[in-house]
């Protein structure tokens, strides 16, 4: 319960928790290291051929009590089927990022339902990673289950600093978009997504900060209507699906 409560209890185990048997056998065809399986009887007899995919890859296995099972799960009705799995390798590491590739950096990203909706439209639309600096933890249940495996498959880098790290990739050669709710910026359709790209995603609240948009070129989705902005999730997905098209 601590793993899916705190993430710095998280950070200090090297370890995560998710629930469900489709999002724990996900992992376990991910090559995620399952640690522990905890599963209820009743979930034995009703996802048994997700059950033996995952047992097949848990170092140990627990039968627990429907009792056990309420106070684990995150969900108003739990399956029954929870993991305890080894953290992924999703360190800032420079040489991660394909030069030529298309990318989508969350800036300040606090809420995993968002976060988890965009790594599943950039594996779902064929985009090459995702760049997070701040904001929700990437092993947050919420975000895990939002992303529906999306965050075991595809490539993720943790930056602390992002400024820095998107001038660096500047130097490689990669254009740097920086999405803003402002009508005088360039227009999302108009910019040049050829080679490599990354498009940035901020705060829910505050957007990008100051610091990035000075080393990122901005741009708009333009919109008609009164609203003046869009949801993060789905502002982001009108900018890679723009990057890919």
């Amino acid at each position: 319960m601590k793993l899916r409560e705190k993430d710095s209890f998280r950070k200090s185990e090297g370890l995560f928790f998710i629930e469900g048997a489709r999002l724990c056998a996900d992992a376990s065809l991910s090559s995620v290291a399952i640690k522990e399986l905890y599963v209820t009887e009743g979930a034995i007899e009703k996802y048994s051929e997700y059950i033996s995919v995952i047992e097949n890859r848990a170092e140990r296995t627990f039968v627990v009590s429907d009792e056990v099972a309420e106070k684990l799960g995150d969900t108003k009705n739990p399956q029954g089927v929870f993991c305890v799995c080894k953290m992924l390798d999703k360190n800032t590491n420079i040489g991660k990022i394909k030069y030529n590739g298309k990318y989508i950096a969350l800036e300040n990203v606090t809420n995993p339902s968002n976060f988890g909706a965009v790594v599943r439209t950039a594996e779902a639309v064929g985009l090459d990673g995702v760049i997070v600096s701040g904001g929700c933890d990437i092993y947050n249940p919420k975000s895990q289950r939002a992303a529906m495996g999306s965050l075991f498959r595809l490539d993720v880098v943790q930056v602390d600093d992002l400024p820095p790290f998107l001038s660096e990739l500047q130097e490689k050669g990669m254009k740097v978009y920086a999405g803003v709710p402002d009508s005088s910026a360039l227009k999302i359709t108009e910019a040049d997504m050829s080679g490599g790209v990354v498009s940035i995603i901020g705060n829910e609240g505050n957007g990008i900060t100051e610091e990035t948009c000075k080393v990122s070129t901005p741009v708009t989705i333009p919109m008609q209507g009164r609203a003046e902005s869009l949801n993060a999730a789905a502002a982001a997905s009108i900018l890679i699906w723009e990057m890919m098209r």
